[in-house]
């Protein structure tokens, strides 16, 4: 049964999508079974792994919306071990659609329940907002990474995301639980990213990775030509850093990793 892990911060700009898609493609090149889910309107992951949201003709929003059958509209990356359900610019209706539904925070849950004895992990990307789609992924989910990046606004919603998911476990999943807090756009040359990460790492403690991500140029390029750096640029900062951070993933869950 898959471990399936949701992306969160309802603040923009943090590295949502270049942790779905490159912490993805890193549990993938571990041997990893790995699914990736965009739950982003913008389609960013999408678009990222090649595929363009445009041609897309059936996407998470009619799996959640019409009951489309998800293993229908699974696309095969270009990773080895990588698969994809897309997004597209849709899914900003399906809130509005959804709203009389019954259960309609659980119809991410649904969709996912169909496949995710197929995979060993599950990562969903989610849209930077608190809204009805991101809620589903987070009742759906087993366990939530909350990126945040190393600059002055960093803390900034973290406490409403917090709030949010302590509701969500109250309401509606019980057994979510926070995977952890992730540092990223670390720059080691300014004094401010440092100061970010010994505040976080004095307010969260063992919550928060190990991993830091650092601000790299190729994690940047790599959206670009369709690909996860770790396929674009296999020996730098950007992929080790992600690599790194699917190993203590896995080992914090009890699996093994090939050696890389």
């Amino acid at each position: 049964m898959g471990k399936i892990i949701a992306i969160a911060n309802q603040k923009g700009g943090v590295g949502k999508t270049t942790t779905a898609m490159n912490l993805a493609a890193s549990l993938a090149v571990l041997e990893f079974k790995t699914l990736v889910i965009d739950a982003d309107p913008q389609a960013n992951t999408t678009s990222g792994l090649g595929q363009d949201p445009k041609a897309i003709d059936t996407s998470i929003y009619e799996c959640m919306v019409e009951g489309i059958d998800v293993k229908d509209i699974v696309i095969k990356t270009g990773i080895e071990n990588l698969d994809l359900v897309p997004s597209h610019i849709d899914l900003v209706g399906a809130e509005v659609e959804m709203i009389n539904m019954e259960n309609r925070e659980e119809k991410m849950k649904g969709v996912i329940s169909e496949i995710k004895d197929l995979y060993d992990f599950i990562i969903i990307d989610c849209s930077p907002s608190l809204g009805l789609i991101t809620i589903n992924a987070l009742t759906a989910a087993n366990s939530v990474i909350i990126p945040v990046q190393c600059e002055y606004f960093a803390l900034e919603g973290l406490g409403k995301l917090l709030n949010t998911i302590k509701i969500i476990q109250t309401r509606l999943n019980p057994d979510l639980e926070i995977e952890g807090i992730l540092l990223t756009m670390y720059d080691v040359r300014l004094r401010l990213s440092n100061q970010v990460v010994e505040e976080v790492r004095l307010h969260f403690k063992n919550m928060v990775f190990d991993t830091i991500i650092p601000r790299n140029v190729r994690l940047s390029e790599s959206p670009s030509f369709g690909l996860p750096v770790i396929a674009f640029d296999a020996d730098g900062k950007g992929s080790i850093a992600y690599l790194n951070l699917a190993g203590e993933i896995a080992q914090k869950n009890g699996l093994q990793k090939v050696n890389n």
